[in-house]
């Protein structure tokens, strides 16, 4: 059974999580906000630092790479589910939220920690895992046109001999500049609908692969996010992702089975971003005279305590959520249902969170001289991107009712 505590094995890397985020991060935060798309270059120092860590064996976790549900993972649980465990993927939210806390942009900006890692982590083989080790993958999925519908892609995907060749446009590519590699995914044949779409691996050197332009963004402007087109591009079959086969009875298993990694991180940033502009309201809120009052009903107190403690309660809701949806990942349980419930939930909070502190603190928080304002743009995009917030709750709608896609639109 769950326990929703933070369990205490995680304690010293979300310590140190926290440490980073408060002491490199933060710091930074407003520099690389005002110059967009320059590469934050104090980032290298601390991805080398997390390397050292992860080589270790000391920890996991600590970034926003992803990882994999595998029969033989953490703790010693067996494969029949006897034993409770508390693997990567609580490690991997509880940590990214912390560095969120610090700064999310940053964060999404970090060397080797792209999301196209977590697709990498999802459904690639182990051959590839291991010849994948120590890229840094931008994902590669939105079109013009497709919005959240990924099942529509148009980019295609052509088997020639022992290469497959990549045609089509991607646009809002995070890291889609500054990685080393792009998860790409493309159709192996549009009739075939969803079913035949799979994800492939491109090296950034590859001749048919161009980085088109940078977008101007409201938030995460630290954050590299790009236009890139595939026009002829070779990729050699060894680098599709997972297995080639078309099974239309699986559908769109290996995209899910990424989403389902990715859309728990992305909840930990909005938990994450905000956690950081709570803790800076209540100091707000005490400085200005605002008692907030735990031991008190909401209604005997202020308007702004009032306020301040159904945000917060709001936010629990949302990081219980995302921490389900890690733990039941770890402990190899179909968690589709709760991975969307926790994004959709998170995505909305932090919003709703974000914006409703810079409303509390008045002149503060709309102005630059605090980072609330920022908090506020940074945060809108976690409830976008990896599936809108409408997106995520008709995906709860259909397993909940157990309704296909074509029968729930």
């Amino acid at each position: 059974m769950i326990n929703l505590e933070t369990p205490k094995k995680h304690a010293t890397l979300i310590d140190q999580a926290h440490q980073l985020a408060m002491n490199m991060l933060r710091p930074i935060s407003r520099k690389y906000d005002r110059a967009e798309h320059t590469y934050p270059k104090e980032l290298d120092m601390l991805a080398a630092l997390i390397d050292g860590v992860s080589e270790t064996g000391a920890t996991s976790g600590a970034g926003a790479g992803g990882v994999r549900r595998d029969t033989a993972a953490d703790d010693g649980a067996d494969g029949g589910g006897g034993k409770v465990r508390n693997g990567t993927n609580l490690a991997s939210v509880l940590s990214v939220a912390e560095m969120c806390w610090g700064d999310t942009a940053l964060l999404l900006s970090m060397p080797r920690q792209g999301l196209g890692n977590s697709a990498i982590a999802s459904v690639a083989n182990e051959e590839q895992l291991e010849r994948y080790r120590g890229t840094w993958a931008a994902m590669a999925i939105t079109e013009p046109g497709t919005g959240s519908d990924s099942a529509n892609i148009t980019t295609t995907a052509v088997q020639d001999g022992d290469h497959y060749v990549i045609n089509g446009e991607k646009i809002y590519v995070t890291s889609g500049e500054r990685a080393d590699s792009v998860v790409v995914w493309a159709t192996l044949d549009k009739d075939l609908g969803r079913a035949a779409i799979k994800s492939f691996l491109v090296r950034k050197d590859n001749p048919g692969l161009k980085v088109e332009r940078l977008e101007h963004k409201l938030g995460i402007r630290a954050s590299d996010t790009a236009v890139i087109t595939f026009t002829d591009c070779r990729v050699p079959a060894e680098d599709l992702l997972g297995s080639p086969e078309i099974d239309t009875k699986s559908g769109f298993g290996g995209a899910m089975a990424t989403f389902d990694n990715t859309r728990p991180l992305v909840a930990a940033m909005a938990v994450g971003c905000a956690r950081a502009a709570l803790d800076l309201t209540r100091d707000l809120l005490e400085q200005a005279g605002v008692v907030i009052d735990y031991d008190r009903p909401a209604q005997s107190q202020s308007a702004a305590a009032a306020t301040f403690l159904r945000l917060e309660a709001d936010w629990e809701g949302a990081k219980l959520l995302m921490m389900q949806a890690a733990w039941m990942a770890d402990n190899r349980k179909p968690n589709s249902l709760e991975a969307s419930m926790a994004k959709a939930k998170a995505g909305r909070v932090g919003s709703d969170v974000t914006l409703s502190c810079v409303q509390l603190c008045g002149t503060l928080g709309y102005s630059e001289s605090e980072l609330l304002e920022k908090w506020a743009r940074d945060s809108k995009i976690l409830d976008i991107f990896e599936g809108t917030q409408q997106i995520q709750q008709l995906i709860v709608a259909r397993r909940v009712l157990g309704l296909t896609s074509a029968e729930l639109k």
